[in-house]
């Protein structure tokens, strides 16, 4: 037993009635009150009845009433508002630190045992899923109930996070912008290189030359700490040349260069190749994205995320080595996930902060008409039978994988909830 479960039984009501305190008083649950997240009693605000008189406080819930001294609740005034202790079983009469005696109610044999057997068999299932041989008992209808929640939770951290950067940038909302931008053009592997590169690179030097490509590309690769050698190829000793004039002017320093990760990569994916991407794009978008919350359609995005290299990367990976020649465009996949994971949630923080109702529900609409995103996670609940039509749902599935499936929150997952009731 645990008191995860305990919270299960009191939110959905699975306790028999009618029910009675320790000492034999009738009880009558009104309202179960509000669980509580920080510190203090776990469910907060509820009303009971005990024999005649009704009580609105606190309620606090322990696997053995005795676990209520093992904590010290007794030496803590927080506890004071206590108005019920809910337990698995009762061995001892517990008092406030006002010395007041808590009623308390015993859950022993008060509920179906088969519910606990159910929700043991999840937890010890030892699949990757622990309800992955019982998930398709529970309706598409409510699979897809349960996605659009979880789609709206991903979503809400994404987006208070977001909020939070922009505060720590002092309201800057282009320059959180460029930087988390960066940060997806890095993908997995450089995704901090390429954030630390934004952050020595300010946004507003970058717009000084937003017309001149190779000054673009020059700061850049720069700034990267990548135009440090002497070069025979006059593409990057023009950059090199360029660079080491504007560092000067701006009093630039550059990271090092052993910050970018090449090994055990695609050659498509090298920073060099990613880092002159995301100068086509600054280039071609004219600072990034000041246009993209008047866009309409996800597919005018994606025209302006299908940037290509500048023309020495059609022949090269890194600086001086020649390669077979092959245009370098982003990927379609990779468009996806920068437009997933970086420019819808933009645009729905920015429709929130300007209070566009109609601009969030735009950037809704952009998930739902993306295809679902092809990885391990999104191939494995497309197995069990989850209805994944679209980047909403591949997101959402995601989401549920990583803060419920893993975490056995079972009790707190829908359909978790809807197989331990089978």
């Amino acid at each position: 037993m645990n008191e995860e479960f305990l919270y299960y039984l009191w939110k959905f009501r699975k306790i028999k009635e009618p029910l009675f305190t320790t000492d034999n008083r009738e009880l009558t649950l009104i309202d179960i009150g509000e669980r509580n997240s920080d510190s203090g009693p776990d469910y907060l605000f509820a009303k009971i009845r005990i024999g005649d008189t009704t009580w609105v406080g606190n309620v606090e819930m322990h696997l053995r009433s005795s676990d209520w001294y093992r904590h010290h609740h007794e030496t803590d005034r927080a506890y004071d508002t206590v108005v019920l202790h809910v337990v698995y079983q009762h061995d001892k009469e517990v008092f406030t630190f006002s010395n007041q005696k808590i009623p308390t109610l015993e859950l022993k044999g008060k509920f179906d045992e088969s519910l606990y057997e159910n929700y043991l068999s999840l937890l010890q299932s030892g699949e990757s899923i622990a309800c992955g041989n019982l998930v398709q008992t529970v309706s598409n209808l409510e699979k897809l109930f349960w996605l659009e929640r979880m789609m709206a939770e991903r979503l809400e951290i994404k987006a208070s996070q977001i909020e939070s950067d922009i505060k720590n940038s002092l309201g800057d909302f282009q320059e959180t912008f460029y930087q988390k931008l960066a940060r997806n053009f890095g993908f997995k592997t450089n995704s901090d290189a390429f954030e630390q590169l934004a952050r020595v690179l300010p946004l507003k030097i970058l717009l000084k030359h937003i017309d001149n490509r190779v000054q673009l590309e020059a700061l850049l690769y720069g700034q990267a700490g990548l135009l440090r050698k002497v070069y025979k190829d006059e593409y990057p000793a023009t950059l090199k040349t360029e660079y080491e004039f504007l560092a000067q002017k701006y009093n630039l320093k550059p990271l090092k260069v052993g910050v970018w990760k090449f090994m055990r990569m695609r050659p498509s994916n090298f920073p060099t190749i990613r880092i002159s991407q995301f100068a086509a794009l600054l280039y071609q978008s004219g600072g990034l994205f000041h246009k993209i919350p008047e866009m309409k359609r996800v597919t005018d995005i994606t025209s302006l995320l299908s940037v290509t290299t500048s023309a020495y990367w059609k022949n090269h990976y890194r600086f001086g080595m020649k390669s077979i020649e092959r245009t370098k465009t982003l990927g379609t996949s990779s468009a996806q996930l920068i437009l997933i994971n970086t420019i819808i949630p933009f645009v729905f923080v920015f429709g929130r902060l300007m209070n566009k109702p109609a601009m969030q529900q735009k950037a809704l609409s952009w998930l739902e008409q993306i295809k679902p995103e092809n990885n391990k996670i999104v191939r494995l609940y497309l197995q069990l039978g989850f209805p994944i039509h679209n980047a909403m749902h591949s997101q959402a599935v995601i989401h549920l994988k990583q803060n419920y499936c893993d975490r056995l929150k079972c009790l707190d997952c829908r359909i978790g909830q809807k197989i331990l009731s089978q």
